[in-house]
This record gives C-alpha cells, sequence and structure tokens, in this order.
C-alpha cells in the first residue's frame, strides 16, 4: 500500500506577510473589497488605473461574533443616579462620526476607524476581473504556438507501472490462459475416459496399461498447472499521447469619437472605459489582438499612444468608423479563423442620415460576423433625451443578441456599466 506524501512549503513570505492570511482574507471578504475596488476606480487617474494600493473597509463589515465568559446567574446591583437623564429619556448617538479619520476638525464622542487594507498590483486587477469573461468565445484555431492536450490513445506491451490497467491485463490474462489450456483440457478428458473405460472392465486389465493411463492423466495434469496465471505477456498499460488544441483566438476592435461634440468629460469617460477594457483582455488573455479606431468625419487606425493622448478633434461621421473595421476585419481577421468583438463609445451626435446608414450598415456587416458588439454612450450629464445614433442602434436589440448597449453618465458609471457588459455567462 503506497504512503501518503506531505509537502510542506518552507519559503519564506516577504516583507513580514502572510501569503496564507491574506488569501483567506481575500476570499472571506471579496464582496467588501470589490466594492471597494470599484470605488477606488472612480477616483484614479487613467495612468494609475490599474495600480495597487489600500482600501478602506469598514469595521462592521468585517467584524466576527466572539464569546465572553460573564459571571453568570442573578445578580443584584445598585446604580448611582445622574442629574442628566430621567427615566424614557432618548440618548442622542455621539457625534464622533463614521471613523475612517476624514475629518478636518476635533470632533466629540467616540468612533471606530476603518480597516485599512493594501492590495498589490496583482490581487487588484485578480479581484477587478475575477468574474469578466468576452462573451461567446470559441476554440477556432490552430496557431503556430499550440497548447498540447494529452488524450487516451488505446493500450500497449510496455509502460510506467502507475498507467498499469489492472482490468485489461486480467481480460488478457484470462484470454491467454483459455487459449493455451483448451487443447491440454480435450486431450486430458481424452485420458481420463480412457482411464476409466480401462477400469471399468468386467475382466481386470493389464495393471501396467492402467498404470500407464494414470502417468499419463498426472502428466497431462501437471502440463495444464503449468499455465501460468500472470505473464508478462497480458501486461497492458494505457497509453496517452499529446495532440494540439485549438487556441481561442480573438479580435477587440475599439472605436471612440473624438469629434467636437465629445469634450474633455466625455473623452475622459470614454477612455476609461477602453482602458478598462484593454486591461481586462490584456490580463485574462494571451491570443487578443486590439486594433485601436477613432474618427471624426474619417476614420483611422492609430495605435495605443494617440489613441489614448492625442487631441484630435472634428466633425463627426460613425458611418466611417464601421466602413473602417469592416475592411480591416475582412482583410486580416478571417472570421473562421478569428473570434470577432468591437465596442464603440460615442456621445451620439450623428448628424443627416449619418445615424440611419450606420445602423444599417452595422447590423448588415459588422453584427453578422461579430460575437459581441458593446455600444456605449456618453451623453451631456444626466441628459434624459435619446441620441438619434441610440434610437437607430436601439432597433437592432430585438434581433440581435450578440449587440448591447448602455449609457454611462459620470466617472462612477463606468464600472457597473463595464461589469455589466462583460460578465461571466455563467455568473
Amino acid at each position: 500500500m503506497a504512503g501518503s506524501v506531505h509537502l510542506i512549503d518552507r519559503r519564506l513570505n516577504g516583507g513580514n506577510k502572510s501569503a496564507t492570511n491574506r488569501q483567506r482574507f481575500i476570499r472571506r471578504y471579496k464582496e467588501q473589497l470589490k466594492r471597494a475596488v470599484g470605488d477606488m476606480v472612480d477616483k484614479r487617474s487613467i495612468t494609475d488605473i490599474d495600480g495597487g494600493g489600500e482600501v478602506n473597509l469598514p469595521a462592521r463589515d468585517i467584524s466576527e461574533p466572539s464569546f465572553r465568559h460573564g459571571a453568570g446567574g442573578n445578580r443584584e446591583t445598585v446604580h448611582p443616579g445622574n442629574r442628566e437623564f430621567s427615566p424614557g429619556d432618548t440618548i442622542q448617538r455621539p457625534q464622533g462620526g463614521g471613523g475612517g479619520g476624514g475629518g478636518s476638525e476635533a470632533g466629540e464622542g467616540e468612533s471606530t476607524d476603518s480597516f485599512v487594507f493594501t492590495l498589490s498590483r496583482e490581487e487588484f486587477l485578480n479581484i477587478f476581473f475575477d468574474d469578466l469573461e468576452l462573451p461567446h468565445l470559441v476554440r477556432n484555431y490552430l496557431g503556430a504556438v499550440q497548447q498540447k492536450k494529452m488524450v487516451r490513445a488505446g493500450y500497449v506491451v510496455e509502460g510506467s507501472p502507475t498507467n498499469l490497467s489492472v482490468p485489461r491485463t486480467m481480460k488478457s490474462s484470462l484470454g491467454r490462459r483459455v487459449a493455451l489450456s483448451a487443447p491440454i483440457r480435450r486431450e486430458l478428458e481424452v485420458a481420463l475416459a480412457a482411464l476409466a473405460e480401462a477400469r471399468a472392465r468386467p475382466v481386470p486389465a493389464d495393471a501396467d496399461e492402467v498404470a500407464r493411463l494414470e502417468a499419463r492423466v498426472a502428466e497431462i495434469e501437471a502440463r495444464l498447472k503449468r499455465v501460468p496465471f500472470l505473464d508478462d505477456l497480458d501486461l497492458r498499460y494505457r497509453h496517452r499521447v499529446s495532440v494540439p488544441q485549438p487556441v481561442a483566438r480573438a479580435v477587440m476592435f475599439c472605436l471612440m469619437d473624438v469629434s467636437a461634440s465629445m469634450d474633455e468629460r466625455k473623452k475622459d469617460v470614454a477612455k476609461r472605459f477602453f482602458t478598462l477594457l484593454y486591461l481586462f483582455l490584456s490580463r485574462k488573455y494571451e491570443k487578443v489582438e486590439i486594433v485601436f479606431v477613432r474618427h471624426t468625419d474619417n476614420a483611422e487606425e492609430v495605435d495605443e499612444n494617440t489613441f489614448f493622448h492625442d487631441p484630435k478633434s472634428g466633425g463627426t461621421v460613425v458611418l466611417s468608423a464601421l466602413e473602417l473595421m469592416h475592411e480591416i476585419q475582412a482583410e486580416r481577421f478571417p472570421v473562421g479563423q478569428w473570434n470577432i468583438y468591437a465596442a464603440q463609445a460615442s456621445d451620439g451626435d450623428a448628424f443627416g442620415s449619418d445615424a440611419g446608414k450606420s445602423a444599417r450598415f452595422l447590423g448588415e456587416k459588422i453584427v453578422p460576423v461579430c460575437r459581441y458588439f458593446a455600444y456605449v454612450e456618453i451623453p451631456d450629464g444626466q441628459d434624459a433625451r435619446q441620441s438619434s445614433l441610440w434610437v437607430e442602434y436601439d432597433t437592432l436589440t430585438a434581433t440581435a443578441r450578440n449587440f448591447a448597449m448602455r449609457r454611462v453618465c459620470e466617472r462612477d458609471e463606468i464600472y457597473p456599466v463595464f461589469h455589466e457588459l462583460f460578465k461571466k455567462e455563467t455568473a
């Protein structure tokens, strides 16, 4: 019987930090940390959005029940009176605040400070993108760097003892013993019949003949016993071979409106959304290409730095971005080999027939080849009016299951909308 193996990790934790305790704490208070991380994103600049940092957790959220030993039994005590209260008076709450040390002036009463927990960049990103994924992602490509998977490939007569197949070995052993012993058993039956006939004759048989037949039977039985129960030829080992596995290869088109109607507030919201999208893709997927397209009255493909930092502005023609995306996709990203995704951010300010043409082009050319298309509109403040582009795009939601639309008015709405657009389908 094989004994159990215990592996003890004696590697030291750096900086007087217990990795095991940190992981346990993060698992236990994951929901509180996710809420705190979402609040951190709203207050950070775009360049610092992916860094770790300190999160404040209210003490009441991490409090745990405890047991205390009391005196027990019935007790009689006498309390001194007071000159401030009478029976039935309501005592006001102390004016100490909710804790956290955020006040600028001295206060009165008592309070409990918030619990401060420092997250590393790795922990921050793990919590931030934990339950997000690209919808409808399919493994459809055998790339140059292939993933290997071990699959069953029958049985072989040589191999490692750990791969020994006992049922198949016993089955092979039984077949061999049946095949080898069958003629011997038939020969034994003939010899036994001859011996019985010699013994059953009314005239006593020759003693030498009976002895010869008995020796013959004994010899055959000895031959039968020499057939081994298990032989090296019976051993069968499970055989496994590595086969290339398809990888999930995807491309994300980031379409951003940088026209004159997109003021600094709107551009900041759009860039924050695309920053989260860029971090999410680069963090969770290896085989994902990102194509940055910006447009005014004409569209152009740009690099990451230009997409996020160039101050270009101008008129608005949404159709130009969709046409450029379609051209790039048809030329460089065949549908059979790539999962096509797209995210568009705009204020919906489209002139004339541009909104209608864009919606028709999107429904006829873009949505049919996309796994998922997300449109994020950034209106003017809390403007409840729907833009012309929103109205035209809204006609696609009834028939296209892979098309989603959301509105983001303020920075604090980015993370909830992003989480809703890319949450796991099983979540």
